[in-house]
Order: C-alpha cells, then structure tokens, then sequence
C-alpha cells in the first residue's frame, strides 16, 4: 500500500504492507524538487519517483488525499496537478487509487477529525512503533493515508465476510 500526500514542493510518501491485523513499514520520506526548477520539471521528478517507488515496493494500491478546497487558487491549481502526476503514475502501472478526505483521514487516525499535523504524526509514531515521530510532516500525512485505507480496507472485508 503506498500513501501519497501530495505537495508541489514537497509531496509526502510511505509505504506499509498490511496482513489485514498489523502494518508494517517499509518506507516513508517525501519527494522535494528544488523550487528553482520549473514546475513541468517538479512534476517530472515528482512521476519519476513515484514510478521507481511503484516498482521497488509493487503496492497493490495508491492512496491519496482528496484535493481539498483552498483559500489560494494559485496553490489549489499546482496541488490538483501534483495529484494527476500521482493518479497518472497509478494508471501507468495499472493501480487502483482510493482517495480520503482530509477529515476522513485524520478521523481514522486521531478518532478526531480536525486533528492537527502534530496529533497525526504521534498516531503515526505509536501505531508503527517508532522512536520518534516520522519527518517530515509530509511524511506522516502519507503513512497517515496509507493507514486510513487499511483502516477501510480491513472493515470492508470483514463486512464481506459476513455476508
């Protein structure tokens, strides 16, 4: 499973593979292409390393936040295209993609919605049982995603099961 928290300058990335009980981490760290690059090259390196994390990991699936509605049309329209580079890398390997809410997301996590960045990255630290808190933010906001779908994901088969 590979949770995308997508970012234009900085688009968080992990990887947990998942027995249906327990996560296990396998990766976590963000992309950051240099602001001095253009953006059609930010989103080149941003598909790029997406790819070569699809090939390493082979996740069965990609999560990914909803856009979410923004005050700055200008960050609103660059997140939109970082997500398309996300939803095209998906694509490309033929991978289904499951998106959540902000609000969803951090529900699943924290047990409250309107969580903050600091609330996640405990959760996050506590649920894989790390020494400290998973940096960068972008970071934890991805595992965070990734663990919303299992979250989902686990509920989803156990309701099939009982049908």
């Amino acid at each position: 499973m590979l949770g995308v928290d997508c970012g234009s300058t900085s688009t968080g990335v992990g990887v947990l593979e998942s027995d249906g009980r327990d996560a296990r981490l396998l990766h976590y760290g963000a992309i950051r292409p240099t602001r001095s690059r253009g953006f059609g090259e930010r989103l080149q390196l941003i598909h790029r390393e997406l790819e070569k994390l699809v090939e390493r990991f082979r996740p069965h699936t990609i999560a990914v936040e909803q856009v979410f509605q923004a005050y700055n049309v200008k960050s609103a329209m660059q997140l939109s295209q970082v997500r398309g580079v996300v939803l095209l890398a998906a694509a490309r390997a033929g991978l289904p993609v499951s998106e959540y809410s902000a609000l969803a997301i951090k529900q699943s996590i924290v047990g409250y919605g309107r969580a903050e960045k600091h609330q996640v990255q405990r959760m996050v630290q506590r649920l894989l049982g790390l020494p400290e808190p998973p940096e960068p933010e972008d970071a934890a906001d991805a595992l965070a995603v990734a663990f919303c779908h299992l979250h989902v994901e686990t509920t989803r088969r156990r309701l099939a099961s009982k049908n």
